[in-house]
């Protein structure tokens, strides 16, 4: 973790713990606010329960996104690579709003119907960078690995993938990075997020919750974007590939 990773993420925790002591400064920028602090949840616990959802929902679209794009590689699945990208572009395309809607009649509230928008919402960034990293993977190499009698589950496993992982960690860093911000809005059928605070004050007028949880999500969003830089990094570095 580079020094700048570390120090977002201090920043970040720290954040968390002092906010529910914040209420004369938060009182003083809002004098017109009675309670300037969201106290209905710790926001341990929403950034707890936020990280699970997105965790949760784009480890799902990361293993349906890398499957499709490894089979729509192969000789055997490239007449399916059009469909595939098709759908996932439908899964883009598709508003939040709209799957939570669909979603909730099926699921319920809360939680799962979230996870299931946001597993959907993930899934072409993931789909895309999986294919572009294997389709960048040089024929040479490929010939190579089949001169030194590599079979092709082998070729995937220690050539390809290995080459491809900035490429495919990059679709994955947009993903996660959009579910960040796409996972408040899960608060709005009755999941517990960082937006908890942002749709409470929207609709009881209270800009210092909207603050607070806006402040806490796009700190979250960019501690996660370093990370994953980090993580991109590291992978160049592992594969040989330029910086």
């Amino acid at each position: 973790m580079s020094p700048l990773t570390m120090a977002l993420a201090l920043a970040l925790v720290a954040l968390v713990l002092a906010l529910p002591h914040l209420a004369p400064p938060m009182h003083w920028l809002f004098p017109q606010v009675e309670r300037p602090v969201y106290e209905r949840a710790s926001f341990v616990e929403l950034i707890l329960s936020h990280l699970g959802l997105v965790l949760a929902s784009s480890a799902a679209a990361a293993l349906v996104g890398v499957s499709a794009g490894i089979f729509a590689t192969r000789p055997s699945g490239l007449e399916f690579a059009p469909l595939i990208n098709a759908i996932a572009a439908i899964g883009q395309t598709f508003p939040p709003v709209a799957v939570l809607a669909i979603s909730v009649p099926l699921l319920g509230y809360g939680g799962p119907p979230t996870l299931v928008a946001l597993a959907v919402y993930a899934a072409l960034p993931i789909t895309e960078s999986t294919i572009a990293g294997l389709t960048a993977v040089s024929r040479d190499v490929k010939d190579a690995a089949e001169g030194l009698g590599f079979s092709r589950l082998r070729m995937l496993g220690d050539v390809e993938l290995p080459l491809a992982l900035p490429i495919i960690l990059t679709g994955i860093r947009i993903a996660v990075i959009i579910n960040i911000g796409t996972a408040t809005i899960g608060s709005t059928i009755g999941a517990l997020t960082l937006g908890s605070p942002i749709i409470e004050g929207l609709s009881a007028s209270n800009p210092a919750y909207v603050l607070e949880g806006a402040v806490v999500v796009a700190l979250l969003a960019i501690f996660v974007d370093r990370l994953f830089e980090d993580g991109v990094h590291w992978a160049r570095q592992r594969s040989g590939a330029s910086p």
